[in-house]
């Protein structure tokens, strides 16, 4: 890679000499380009003054600074631009450090691969890492970067230094009419309904973090080179329609989760076999109660048979003495 940038980062009296590099590539993204449907030809962006109603080449397209409302423009060159008393134009000034989750993700911009520039930097750019590493700290800090001066976030990450630059916090937009006007109510139920949900989605797959849509449309694209119907797998069919009972969604999408990774079926399986092992219990204490009936019921008749026995017993010697007496 080439670097972008080149600058040095300032921390107190350390001075490390470090190159930029992209870390980001928007050319994996999707893009179209614009045609006339007419013919298909190509519609381009053609640079025209808008004075001379001419178009002109790109060596003669300076910048210009438009102040207020109007329509006036200044001319500003290379030179007046080098020669703005910035501070931040060649150096990165570390301003604090802080927490990463202080800072707002929407203030969140492109981000930039940061390595050494000079064999010198390696030990203060080694010491800064670790030292944010240790410290569990990202750096604030300012620089200008292609004429504009812009807030900057430095942190390690897999053994390097990373920037992201950082909107301004008044380029962060008010929520100004975005909130509904009533707030609605959940009960604790459907909070919890809802953690659960969270808890059932798991970890992210490979797949998830694939660019399907790009696949889809280039499939498209060969197709109608190919002069064929486009060939696409088949996909499960996602539920449409307003949901009316938030509770009942909230459950089904829990399951549904779980069918996903397989989990229902092992339910199914435990529960098959809790059944079972529950079935067996019955049935085995079904027929311990049967046996213990069994000999309780044998055990008064036996009882009833030996009281029998005495009573007959006690009768007979009573008639014997009676006759003694006579």
């Amino acid at each position: 890679m080439r670097p972008t940038a080149k600058f040095s980062i300032s921390f107190g009296l350390v001075t490390i000499p470090v190159a930029a590099y992209n870390a980001t590539d928007s050319s994996a993204s999707v893009s179209f380009v614009r045609i006339h449907t007419a013919d298909g030809g190509r519609v381009r962006n053609q640079p025209v003054c808008s004075l001379e109603d001419v178009e002109i080449s790109p060596d003669e397209i300076g910048r210009g600074y438009k102040p207020g409302d109007g329509d006036t423009v200044v001319p500003l060159s290379d030179e007046d631009l080098d020669a703005l008393p910035l501070p931040t134009a060649k150096t990165l000034t570390i301003l604090a450090f802080v927490a990463g989750g202080d800072i707002d993700p929407l203030q969140m911009g492109k981000g930039y691969y940061l390595g050494i520039d000079s064999p010198a930097a390696a030990k203060p750019y080694v010491l800064l890492r670790e030292a944010m590493e240790r410290h569990q700290r990202v750096g604030l800090g300012k620089i200008a970067l292609h004429g504009r001066e812009t807030l900057a976030m430095i942190r390690p990450m897999e053994g390097a230094l990373v920037m992201q630059v950082l909107l301004w916090p008044h380029q962060i937009r008010p929520m100004d009419g975005v909130l509904p006007e009533r707030q609605a109510e959940v009960a604790p139920n459907e909070v919890s309904a809802a953690e659960a949900l969270m808890d059932s989605f798991g970890e992210l797959s490979e797949d998830d973090l694939h660019d399907h849509y790009r696949e889809a449309l280039e499939e498209i694209v060969a197709a109608k080179l190919a002069h064929r119907e486009p060939e696409f797998p088949a996909g499960e069919e996602q539920p449409a329609g307003q949901v009316m009972d938030l509770m009942a969604a909230l459950q089904d999408s829990v399951r549904a989760a779980k069918r996903s990774r397989g989990e229902d079926e092992e339910a199914e399986a435990r529960s098959g076999r809790t059944a079972k092992k529950s079935a067996t219990k019955k049935t085995a204490t079904k027929k311990a109660t049967a046996t213990k009936s069994a000999s309780a019921t044998a055990s008064k008749t036996a009882a009833k048979k030996a009281t029998a026995k005495k009573t007959a017993a006690a009768k007979k010697t009573a008639s014997r003495g009676g006759r003694r007496a006579g």
